[in-house]
């Protein structure tokens, strides 16, 4: 916070400078999704509850309009009273003042908090997306968790909405009918009982809007994720000649997504023109009703004039709960259930890697893990030769000890887990390679060790090119040979490869190989795998058996020894 935003007004009413701490923002097993939204709504109630506050003073502010008009007209206009006239103007000036102040700083708040909201969402689903168990199911479609994480999170935050401004509405609501029930109260009475009913009649036909509002964000998804799934493998969709293919299946997602909004904005506009039918029917009766008892001599002309006023005004608060808050928390709840989809530490996602943790299988590959461990020291390299199951589930388990290792205290974990997919993010190579702060020269050696010097004459600009999103502007050698330079960059004191070198030709994985023991001569390295080139450079070599993954005691031989290995091409196809 600045001396400036100091002097433009209180803290509270500024986004401070670090995210808003949400505790309520949370999710336990069967969490429905009606209170799930109702949590993202009062999740940032320092904001909100101000928000609600300074909005319900403008709704008021609005709603004294034509009461402090009636009022000058019989006090001041009609009596001739030079004296009231000015004190009524005034009042007016200070009605319109707090009325137009309320609004703006309450708009303010109420946008910090659904803003905060928004992260705070987008935080938990990126936690989640990100989990070690992972997720399962079309969640675990890139499309999928975009577009949760963008239109889902944003629906749902949208929801603070319903938590600041319909009170305003129902209070200025509220308010009218107290002033028309002291001047006439059948017209007072008729306010007081038709506003509940047309909210009740609101949240009827919402529900229609809901459901319509499901289709259309899972539609919306679907053709994200195919999409995604197009752009992600679009080399081995060209290389099979299936563009066409993939283009007819595109197609059909997006069809099938833009008949879902064509369905829901369908649904919507029903919804609206129901409900606005709905308002203006009602406030129509209460003018025809007031214009009948000012015939019949029972208001004076000011207060026919605030009568009059106040029923042009209701017709927006009723039309705003009505026909806006509506859809937006039919909106909400819908996105709600979809992020619950994944959320909830009760999907099979989570339950299983529960159920993995507890069993015997965990606790055999974290014995794996630390025989692994015992045998690897500085300057070291030991070969796992593992593939399949067995090498995803000694990865998980050194993962495992990874996060543990810097779950104490927050510092960066001695032990680095570099997996086999790993993830480029849009930038340029040498800024890949340097997200951990390495300085240039490291850098550089990195690059050297892993194989990457001829980028700088393949890529247009060497090492400043972008690597696009994900790495897409690299090849499958390409990207792979980027991720293990930044392995090597941060220079751990123990470095877990998992097939590094799938992607590449045999004479680029030789090459790789050779130089591994000099990068890496004051740390240990573990590299699971199968390559020949790789296992030919290691120190010891272990496969399932000798780590207890086969049922065997835990040993470790030397590759020195006379012992037979059969090695298996390590080929694959890279990400």
């Amino acid at each position: 916070m600045t001396l400036e935003d100091t002097a433009r007004g209180p803290a509270f009413l500024h986004a401070p400078g670090t995210p808003i701490e949400l505790r309520s923002l949370r999710v336990e097993p069967g969490t429905t999704p009606r209170r799930f939204a109702l949590r993202a709504m009062f999740a940032a109630r320092r904001y909100t509850i101000p928000a609600a506050v300074l909005v319900i003073c403008h709704q008021l502010g609005e709603a004294l309009v034509p009461v402090i008009m009636g009022l000058a007209i019989d006090r001041a206009i009609a009596t001739g009273d030079p004296v009231q006239l000015v004190l009524w103007i005034a009042l007016l000036a200070l009605d319109f003042a707090v009325l137009s102040y309320s609004y703006r700083l309450g708009s303010r708040l109420e946008t910090i908090g659904a803003e905060a909201v928004g992260h705070g969402l987008r935080s938990l689903l990126s936690a989640r997306l990100l989990d070690r168990g992972g997720v399962q199911g079309a969640a675990a479609r890139p499309g999928v968790g975009l577009s949760l994480a963008t239109s889902d999170a944003s629906r749902l935050a949208s929801v603070v909405i319903v938590g600041v401004y319909p009170l305003g509405d129902l209070a200025a609501i509220a308010f009218g009918g107290i002033v028309l029930l002291t001047l006439s109260w059948p017209l007072g009475l008729a306010v007081l009982v038709g506003a509940p009913v047309v909210l009740w009649l609101a949240d009827r036909v919402g529900e229609r809007l809901r459901a319509r509002s499901v289709t259309e964000q899972a539609a919306g998804a679907d053709a994200a994720a195919q999409a995604a799934d197009v752009l992600a493998g679009y080399r081995v969709v060209r290389g099979l000649g299936a563009e066409r293919e993939a283009v007819r299946r595109y197609r059909r997602a997006s069809r099938t997504a833009l008949a879902g909004t064509l369905d829901a904005r369908r649904a919507e506009g029903a919804f609206v023109g129901v409900m606005g039918f709905a308002t203006g029917l009602l406030i129509v009766a209460v003018a025809i009703g007031a214009g009948l008892v000012a015939l019949r001599g029972g208001l004076q002309l000011g207060e026919f004039i605030t009568v009059i006023g106040l029923t042009q005004f209701l017709l927006s608060p009723m039309r705003q709960v009505a026909t806006f808050t509506g859809p937006i928390w039919a909106a909400g709840r819908a996105s709600a259930a979809r992020l619950l989809d994944v959320l909830d530490p009760g999907t099979d996602a989570a339950v299983r890697e529960e159920d993995d943790t507890s069993s015997g299988a965990a606790h055999a590959h974290d014995a794996a893990a630390a025989a692994v461990l015992a045998v690897a020291t500085p300057g070291m390299i030991v070969a796992a030769e593992l593939d399949g199951a067995d090498a995803r589930a000694l990865v998980h388990a050194l993962t495992r000890r990874a996060a543990a290792n810097a779950a104490g205290d927050g510092a960066r974990s001695p032990l680095l887990v570099a997996p086999h997919r790993a993830h480029l993010f849009s930038g340029t190579v040498r800024e890949n390679v340097a997200l951990d702060g390495t300085d240039a020269a490291a850098v550089e050696r990195a690059l050297a060790d892993a194989g990457c010097g001829d980028l700088r004459d393949v890529l247009a600009d060497g090492y400043d090119s972008q690597v696009g999103e994900g790495g897409g502007a690299l090849s499958g050698g390409q990207w792979q040979r980027v991720a293990l330079a930044r392995a090597l960059a941060v220079a751990p004191d123990v470095l877990v490869l998992h097939d590094p070198t799938t992607a590449v030709d045999a004479v680029t994985e030789a090459g790789i190989a050779t130089p591994l023991r000099a990068a890496r001569s004051e740390g240990a390295t573990i590299v699971v795998t199968r390559s020949p080139a790789l296992l030919a450079v290691a120190d010891r070599v272990v496969d399932a058996a000798a780590i207890g993954l086969a049922g065997a005691d835990t040993e470790a031989r030397s590759d020195t020894e006379d012992d037979t290995h059969t090695h298996e091409d390590g080929t694959g196809i890279g990400a």
